[in-house]
């Protein structure tokens, strides 16, 4: 008997809000995402319970728009990583942006993006395992023009997918990549000899189609231009190298090859090296993920070098921070030490501690900016502590006050949000996001 699994669309674009998403307000009755930014609400106005993570509008779409038109000054396309936002309403953003198609990290999250309405997919990462394989299958026959790609970099790997096929022999064979890593790295093959004997292998499978070649280069950048420049170079001559072998050995089996790398650090050092000559069309694919919201820490100094080589005007042109985190300041209990009503539930902390950026007193619906000196130097679950120097004592919170903070890597502040509103530059609520980790 063949059991069908199906998510509902619907209910992933367009859920029911209600009090049990976090930041919703308790007094308000549930609306539908859709309905939100009809709801008259702004930010600082008290209308939403702090802590509150945002989305802002304009950034939103310059961001989009930016990293657009950067991808097609290469000459290549964008297919970036879902695992960012798990948000279905932004992959529709992206892909109306012009995106080919969105990555995700596994097969769980390739099934929210099709139930999303996906249609081009990357996995960037090793699928082997029974379950994820049927998955696959499942979906690919449950909906038309679907396509599922993700990589292989091992033959241990490939055996696996072949005792899987053998038993099931009307199943379609699946798309892969081949991997190509670095020493001390995650997955990916280790030397030119062991990617060329495995792309032979997967050449000669039934179970598998070799359609192009990987990599990720982001787990390296350092920020320092000269070392990550050499690294991507060297990086990058061995995917091309490697293309060109499988090309010389007739070894894809597609007719257009797909040529895949880029994190959201030092994405430019590799766009420009995802068209090999194969004497067939390649289709370069850049994953950058982060982009989307970008942030007010990492991403930022990664990016002004990327500006830098790219001859981008930062303060103008470049990508700009679109998600912030809203709390209140709760107490004030000793000197130079405020408690803000924001933690490890509801901001980023992997990379560095939130950034205080803004400040609103209460009543106030216009945000200013605060002193240079304000820090927050920890978080527990629900609270934050930011300190200052005693030179700003005369500028110092005051309980009830509201608080902005940027994020360092947003990756880790949108798995902690079911929902976001988005808002525009006076924090009105427009619109509203949600997510599906």
């Amino acid at each position: 008997m063949r059991v069908s699994f199906s998510i509902m669309t619907a209910d992933l674009l367009d859920p029911l809000l209600d009090a049990s998403f976090k930041g919703y307000p308790r007094t308000q009755a549930p609306r539908a995402r859709s309905a939100v930014g009809a709801a008259g609400w702004n930010v600082l106005a008290g209308d939403l319970p702090l802590p509150l993570a945002v989305i802002r509008r304009e950034a939103l779409a310059h961001n989009l728009a930016w990293m657009q038109r950067y991808v097609q000054s290469q000459g290549i396309d964008l297919a970036p990583h879902g695992k960012t936002t798990m948000s279905p309403q932004l992959f529709a953003r992206q892909i109306d942006a012009g995106a080919w198609g969105i990555t995700f990290a596994n097969v769980a999250q390739l099934t929210i993006g099709v139930a999303a309405g996906v249609r081009r997919c990357l996995i960037a990462n090793q699928v082997m395992q029974d379950e994820d394989l049927a998955g696959i299958q499942q979906m690919l026959a449950a909906h038309d023009g679907l396509r599922v790609v993700f990589l292989v970099d091992s033959s241990a790997q490939l055996a696996l997918i072949e005792v899987w096929a053998a038993g099931r022999p009307h199943t379609r064979p699946f798309e892969v990549m081949l991997e190509i890593g670095l020493d001390g790295g995650r997955t990916g093959c280790r030397t030119e000899e062991e990617a060329i004997a495995l792309a032979r292998a997967l050449g000669a499978s039934a179970a598998v189609r070799l359609v192009g070649i990987e990599c990720y280069e982001g787990l390296w950048a350092t920020g320092d231009s000269a070392a990550d420049s050499a690294l991507a170079t060297a990086l990058m001559d061995r995917v091309q190298a490697v293309a060109r072998l499988c090309g010389d050995e007739d070894l894809f089996d597609t007719d257009e090859v797909l040529c895949s790398a880029g994190g959201s650090a030092v994405f430019d050092l590799v766009a420009g090296r995802l068209r090999p000559a194969l004497g067939r069309p390649v289709r370069g694919l850049l994953r950058s993920g982060c982009y989307v919201t970008h942030d007010h820490g990492f991403y930022t100094r990664m990016m002004g070098q990327v500006n830098a080589r790219i001859g981008c005007d930062c303060a103008e042109d470049g990508l700009r921070p679109a998600m912030e985190v809203w709390a209140a300041v709760q107490s004030c209990p000793e000197p130079r030490l405020a408690i803000l009503t924001a933690g490890r539930r509801d901001v980023s902390f992997d990379i560095t501690m939130p950034i205080p950026f803004a400040r609103a007193v209460r009543g106030a619906q216009a945000p200013t900016g605060v002193p240079w000196s304000w820090k927050i130097t920890a978080l527990n679950d629900q609270h934050a502590y930011l300190h200052w120097d005693d030179s700003d004592d005369a500028l110092a919170p005051v309980v009830g006050e509201r608080v902005g903070l940027g994020i360092s890597h947003p990756c880790t502040t949108f798995d902690k949000w079911r929902w976001m509103p988005v808002v525009d530059e006076a924090y009105n609520v427009v619109d509203a996001i949600t997510t599906a980790f």
